[in-house]
């Protein structure tokens, strides 16, 4: 979409953003892609980085209480960056996922911040459950971790325009799966393979 593309070009102009895959990546396949969250243009940051056939089948989730509270930032979120929005505080007895579950079921890739919520530091915060949900649930998807660097300080909380700073998009090979691994465990290994490529 031409929304997309515009958004996509503005960032590489502003920050230079740019990927570095840790090997050649398998674009087959579906994908969950994990990442740490420092800024309102992280989603944008790793659309920009996909290459445009993965990008085509990649939802991002993203708050609805944010990205859903007026019209603009709807139509940003939904027609410029086909995210699908999720309720981060659902109500008793509904599932945050469930829109998440049915796009996936589709066939769709995803991508997911895991901490929740930003987090205005270089490494990430602690890991939610919803990683271990979504794995647990499409089992067959690969889990693909990335590093999103310098994008907290490019766009610190209060600013609402890019600093131009180089930025850089860190992707990681898929977090081997190991088979009836419990949620704590899991989370940290995610969590550290997140770490493992800021160093």
């Amino acid at each position: 979409m031409w929304l997309s593309t515009l958004l996509i070009s503005v960032l590489r102009l502003l920050l230079g953003a740019s990927a570095r895959f840790e090997s050649t990546p398998d674009l087959s396949g579906q994908r969950i892609y994990f990442a740490n969250h420092t800024s309102h243009i992280d989603t944008l940051a790793i659309m920009a980085a996909l290459p445009r056939e993965a990008r085509l089948n990649t939802k991002p989730l993203a708050a609805a209480d944010y990205w859903g509270k007026n019209r603009f930032l709807r139509y940003i979120a939904t027609r410029g960056l086909n995210s699908v929005l999720i309720e981060r505080k659902p109500k008793e007895g509904e599932d945050a996922l469930a829109p998440v579950h049915q796009v996936m079921t589709q066939g769709a890739s995803v991508i997911i911040f895991p901490e929740g919520t930003r987090r205005f530091q270089a490494l990430p915060g602690e890991f939610k459950s919803g990683l271990y949900r979504l794995h647990k649930a499409f089992p067959q998807a690969r889990l693909v971790p990335i590093y999103l660097d310098n994008l907290y300080r490019s766009m610190p909380k209060g600013k609402h325009v890019p600093l131009p700073i180089i930025c850089t998009i860190r992707i990681g090979d898929p977090l081997e799966v190991i088979e009836n691994e419990e949620v704590g465990p899991f989370l940290s290994r995610a969590r550290e393979a997140v770490v493992r490529l800021a160093e």
